[in-house]
């Protein structure tokens, strides 16, 4: 991205040699960019007087005494105080919060949806999100919903921020660039974006129509799994995360901010761009990754490993070793087990697991789980390979293969998932993916040896 491909009116940080790439390398690093030499203050966080007279002020996203805490430093042309009024209700129909439980839908079961298509109309990043599930509670931080979001039109003068998680951004199709407080982002398929809680952004289309995946996330804020006995390197490298350099607007315009809070949407109506941030300095940021970097571990003698080998972040809870959330990639891989049912045997689990396809053929299920189609198979519900899945890798000869041209992924969550009204009754649903089982036979007869 060059300093020419910004948008209008928008300053990012230079350097003596020129615009930056656009990104600092990093995950949870402690960054300092300015868009402005000399803006950042040097030795303190808030001295009397700030240059270029910007006002110092601090975005918190955990609690001060948490060790290690999440913050940043900001240097702005307005405080934040600035970038809200009165608020007003807003609906916003189909973007729902956990609880939500509906009493004539039903979310006990495995369920399969095709690609949900693309709307005629206009929609936003705010108007095109589309609630599949929630879990957990978002009154007390715990737990997540997952999304698709439908987006054909930029936001125009108008800004969004969550106080009630952070956002996951898992595009599929076409491209969106979030103009945020602390830098831009352009995200495409195979990368993903994290949106912080509290971080103020407006999202523009570059290549529509854009649809994709949003895992909200109420609780702690993902981080890096702990890798264990793996080590230091594979899986996703910290290095691989970029944050964005500063960037600012100082543009007068009607605008209006949208802000949702437990659950709920409000707007409040503003004379300027919120995107205000000059310099800033702290660990809490947006990023993005791109997915192709990350490098999966797998056996390489014997058996398929837990999909926990597979984990790109996780969200921990308040349970050793239980995730509120995690994020975890099926992508390009070599597949080598001798004597071996080399594709995800059949399961119960305590974890919920919704996924999504980006692009290609997923191994269990190389039917109906399409690129753009989800599916979801909530706690202690049995799943796993179709007939044909199961008959090909009973049958195969087990020399070295490569899964090319495949990446799909999960949101795990300790939760039970529920199902929207719109998920059960509006949305592409495969009412026959039950059925994909019906045809397994029964192969035992009670006499010794292999089937």
């Amino acid at each position: 991205m060059t300093s020419q491909s910004l948008p209008e009116g928008m300053i990012r940080a230079v350097s003596q040699s020129g615009p930056y790439e656009g990104y600092m390398p990093g995950f949870a690093n402690d960054f300092e960019t300015e868009a402005l030499p000399g803006a950042l203050p040097q030795g303190q966080n808030s001295p009397q007087k700030c240059a270029y007279g910007l006002y110092a002020e601090q975005l918190s996203g955990s609690a001060f005494t948490k060790p290690h805490p999440e913050r940043t430093w900001c240097y702005r042309i307005r405080p934040s105080v600035k970038h809200t009024t009165r608020f007003e209700k807003i609906d916003v129909p189909l973007w729902k919060s956990a609880p939500h439980v509906l009493p004539d839908v039903i979310s006990l079961g495995q369920y399969r949806w095709d690609p949900v298509p693309h709307a005629a109309e206009d929609l936003t990043w705010i108007t095109g999100m589309r609630t599949v599930t929630t879990a957990g509670d978002v009154n007390t931080q715990a737990g997540m919903a997952s999304h698709i979001y439908l987006v054909t039109k930029s936001m125009e003068d108008e800004y969004f921020y969550s106080a009630d998680g952070e956002l996951l951004v898992v595009p599929q199709e076409g491209r969106l660039r979030f103009c945020t407080e602390l830098g831009i982002i352009d995200v495409e398929p195979k990368e993903i974006a994290l949106l912080p809680r509290g971080l103020v952004y407006r999202v523009e289309v570059l290549d529509g129509p854009a649809r994709g995946f949003v895992c909200e996330n109420y609780g702690v804020p993902f981080t890096l799994p702990h890798r264990g006995p793996i080590g230091a390197n594979c899986m996703a490298n910290p290095r691989d995360f970029k944050t964005p350099v500063a960037a600012f607007e100082d543009r007068d315009a009607p605008s209006s901010v949208v802000l949702k809070w437990c659950g709920q949407f409000h707007r409040t109506q503003i004379g300027h761009s919120p995107l205000d941030v000059v310099a800033w300095h702290g660990n809490y940021a947006p990023w993005k990754y791109d997915l192709r970097t990350y490098s999966p571990v797998g056996a390489i003698l014997f058996d398929h490993p837990d999909p926990s080998i597979f984990t790109v972040l996780t969200a921990p809870s308040g349970l050793e070793g239980t995730a509120n959330i995690d994020f975890v990639l099926f992508r390009e891989r070599w597949l080598v087990a001798e004597n071996s049912f080399r594709p995800p045997w059949y399961h119960k689990n305590v974890m919920s697991e919704l996924m999504g396809n980006i692009y290609g053929i997923y191994d269990a299920k190389p039917k109906g789980f399409v690129p753009g189609g989800m599916s979801l198979h909530n706690c202690m519900l049995p799943h796993g390979p179709d007939r044909n899945a199961f008959e090909g890798a009973s049958n195969a000869a087990l020399k070295p293969e490569k899964l090319d041209e495949t990446m799909s992924f999960m949101f795990e969550t300790r939760f039970p998932q529920h199902l929207t009204e719109w998920a059960a009754k509006a949305a592409p649903l495969q009412d026959d993916y039950i059925d994909c089982w019906e045809s397994l036979d029964k192969k035992f007869d009670g006499t010794p040896g292999v089937k």
